[in-house]
């Protein structure tokens, strides 16, 4: 994801396909599934999560529970839209991008505007 580091999209992507707020122990064990990290280094990463408000959390206990603070949808279409901000040139990128698109994704976009004027 756009904005993040690699550990920081481990962390989001298991926030995000998970259906409740998680601790780091359980966030920590769906990591190390593919990988072996260290507790601190989780804890670290969500603490700095929250800091720039990709994660909420709310206290349980001694413990924190985090949970993302939008859904990858929409964290996707803001990272898009700071792409586009950083360009310079957004319409260029956006007519270069429908000029690009799949058929399908031509038919998702047109429904999306036409949605968009109603």
């Amino acid at each position: 994801m756009h904005g993040l580091g690699e550990l920081e999209t481990t962390v989001m992507d298991v926030l995000w396909r998970v259906a409740n707020p998680c601790s780091v122990r359980e966030v920590l064990t769906e990591i190390n599934n593919s990988r072996t990290l260290a507790y601190t280094t989780v804890m670290t990463v969500l603490d700095n999560l929250h800091r720039k408000g990709w994660v909420q959390r709310e206290r349980s206990g001694r413990a924190y529970l985090y949970r993302p603070a939008e859904a990858r949808e929409e964290a996707a279409a803001r990272a898009l839209r700071d792409v586009l901000a950083s360009t310079g040139d957004p319409d260029g990128v956006l007519l270069h991008f429908a000029r690009s698109a799949s058929d399908h994704e031509s038919t998702i976009l047109r429904r999306a505007l036409g949605e968009r004027k109603s």
